[in-house]
């Protein structure tokens, strides 16, 4: 692509270039000008907006799942937290991300062998803030 494309703006969102064709991990494909329309993140992304908000991850216990230091979470509250989820939980009045266990034991697993699961016995204080659905994070260093 040598032509510059800027984004639309709709209802005060950009709206960037989505391109029909998929970008192969190896040899560049020759369709790469072809425009099939515009993509507004939020789109993409928040499926329930009055109920989704943004988190900012740190530390390293979620990178087995994708969630790197510094990486934005899309955390939907409207979501009713299964097992399996990664979910946003104040474990006795501390936000952590990790993932949700519920059988057999209710617990909060990390996604790196450094770190263990954190049982969650019976009575104790936690609260799920939300389910989060999507990580975005940069691959160039800024």
């Amino acid at each position: 692509m040598t032509e510059k494309r800027q984004a639309h703006r709709e209802n005060g969102a950009a709206k960037m270039p989505m391109f029909t064709e998929s970008v192969a991990a190896g040899f560049p494909s020759p369709a790469t000008d072809y425009c099939e329309s515009r993509l507004d993140l939020n789109d993409l992304c928040v499926k329930h907006p009055a109920a989704t908000y943004f988190v900012r991850a740190q530390g390293d216990s979620m990178i087995e799942a994708g969630i790197f230091p510094g990486d934005v979470l899309v955390v939907d509250r409207s979501l009713t937290a299964k097992h399996g989820d990664i979910v946003i939980a104040a474990l006795n009045g501390e936000l952590t991300v990790k993932k949700l266990e519920m059988k057999p034991k209710l617990r909060l697993v990390p996604m790196n062998p450094k770190y263990s699961a954190v049982e969650i016995p019976e009575g104790t204080d936690i609260e799920i803030f939300g389910v989060a659905t999507t990580a975005v994070h940069s691959l160039k260093n800024l």
